[in-house]
């Protein structure tokens, strides 16, 4: 079924503090899942950084937003009691508790207010009561979207350039992800210039203890199962068990299947990977802005 709207959570969590009790977000969350009924999949799924799982996170952030309306309390680190608004708040009778039922509560509004702004000026209640994610999982989002963005821009800036800059820039991007030894050493080593390609050997390590052979071809199209045999037969040819072939355009299916089947160590990275790494390694672009996302450090105001 997937993984409720982020406000969803909000009923079955003060549900859970009705008794009064102190509760953990790990109970929490079990309860709220058996409720839910959600599947192991459901559960696993994570958010776009990677680093947690939609459910905890909606759960965590339900919590957040109830300690912002004073509706819970935060007692120790994951754990919460209902406080007497929140008392109050089940006696309303809501069969759903949203951002604008939680607008009620002043102190909510001028915590949620940052999250409202920039949004249009005709943004209502009923607008804000469907939102669905977190605002973790919005800015994650946002970042996902730019970062998408400037790939592709990056892709059609390297395709326009000419054969001697994808060249340079094969080797800037291997020694920045700590390939080939010096700038100088792997510059020696790779530049053959071909067909709009190049092809070379470069040390995996500074020491020159491995070598890696590199073919690089800036391709429009797709790159098919018969290149990619060629380049396996060259690697026969210099008795190397490590490849990399890198193009600006794709691979087909063929071509994918037949590199994972191969004794030796190949890898493929086609235009989008590329241009992923170069973003990575700051090949090609610089930090525009940098946003800290900060948590309490509990350790700092513990007296014990």
């Amino acid at each position: 079924m997937g993984v409720p709207d982020f406000q969803s959570f909000f009923k079955p969590l003060l549900d859970i503090a009705a008794d009064g009790k102190e509760h953990s977000l790990k109970e929490a969350r079990e309860r709220i899942a058996a409720v839910m009924d959600l599947s192991q999949e459901d559960l696993e799924d994570l958010i776009p950084s990677g680093t947690q799982s939609r459910f905890a996170n909606r759960v965590t952030w339900a919590k957040s937003y109830f300690v912002q309306a004073k509706v819970l309390d935060a007692t120790k680190r994951g754990h919460f009691v209902i406080t007497e608004r929140g008392r109050d708040l089940l006696k309303q009778g809501h069969d759903r508790i949203d951002v604008s039922v939680l607008s009620q509560y002043p102190e909510f509004v001028e915590f949620h207010g940052a999250n409202r702004r920039g949004r249009s000026s005709s943004t209502g209640s009923k607008e804000v009561s469907t939102i669905q994610e977190t605002p973790e999982e919005v800015f994650q989002q946002a970042y996902e979207s730019m970062r998408g963005e400037l790939a592709s821009e990056l892709l059609s800036k390297v395709k326009d350039n000419s054969p001697a800059f994808f060249e340079r820039l094969v080797v800037d991007l291997m020694v920045a992800m700590g390939y080939g030894g010096s700038r100088a050493d792997a510059g020696k080593s790779v530049g053959r210039s071909g067909d709009e390609g190049i092809d070379g050997i470069i040390k995996e390590d500074r020491l020159g203890l491995d070598v890696i052979y590199l073919q690089a071809k800036r391709w429009e199209g797709t790159v098919g199962r018969p290149e990619i045999q060629k380049f396996v037969g060259a690697l026969s040819g210099k008795r190397a068990k490590k490849g990399v072939f890198i193009t600006t355009g794709t691979f087909s299916g063929e071509a994918l299947a037949y590199a994972e089947k191969i004794e030796s160590r190949l890898v493929l990275i086609d235009g989008r990977k590329l241009v992923e790494h170069m973003i990575d390694f700051n090949i090609g672009t610089s930090t525009a802005h940098t946003y800290d996302l900060k948590r309490i450090d509990t350790d700092y105001f513990n007296e014990e």
